[in-house]
């Protein structure tokens, strides 16, 4: 049974969501993998990710074989997929990167597609939802839009690297906010390094 569900929407920053998957596979987490057709345009833009080599990709960065069935590719207009149901009991979603219209979309109550109705059934079952804007600088109506979603329970976790490990590579980067995602989700990880004085 799938436990994460992971979206990919059309916002830049594709290797947030690539790289949480490979870390979930990475621990034995079964995820389902939700791209929206904007989200593949991204993926190819900025990792140079085909669509139809996305799942072959990922399990390959993880370490995973294909026949271990953790992943799986569901597209966002199959809103048949048992992840459209509360009842599916789904322990977590993470859109990563979400764009400010998938944001707004969900913060309104529109289901239009699988990634939206997903969000709307974690919020309503009261699971975990992490949302993870990548977008600057921001107007009145993402800000508005966030504290929409922060109220009625989702995680606003935006894309903002941290420095004070003085990162030396863009993955580093990439990382902190990855394992900033894994600690919400409950899941231990050394991804980044944490504050310590001194």
């Amino acid at each position: 049974m799938t436990e994460y569900a992971v979206a990919l929407t059309g916002a830049s920053g594709a290797i947030y969501g690539v790289r949480l998957v490979e870390e979930l596979l990475k621990r034995e987490r079964c995820c389902e993998l939700i791209v929206s057709s904007a989200g593949f345009s991204i993926l190819k833009e900025e990792c140079g990710i085909e669509p139809d080599a996305l799942v072959s990709t990922i399990l390959e960065r993880a370490g995973v074989s294909e026949s271990e069935g953790l992943l799986a590719l569901t597209p966002p207009t199959q809103l048949t997929s048992p992840l459209a149901s509360g009842s599916y009991g789904l322990r977590a979603m993470v859109i990563c990167p979400c764009s400010m219209g998938t944001l707004g979309r969900i913060a309104s109550g529109i289901s239009a597609n699988l990634i939206e109705r997903v969000a709307d059934c974690m919020l309503k079952e009261r699971r975990t939802l992490v949302v993870v804007p990548r977008e600057t600088p921001l107007n009145s109506i993402h800000i508005e839009n966030m504290l929409k979603l922060s109220r009625a329970g989702a995680v606003v976790l935006p894309a903002m690297p941290a420095f004070y490990h003085r990162p030396e590579s863009v993955e580093q980067m990439v990382d902190f906010i990855v394992g900033k995602i894994l600690d919400i989700l409950g899941i231990e990880n050394s991804l980044y390094k944490r504050w310590k004085r001194g």
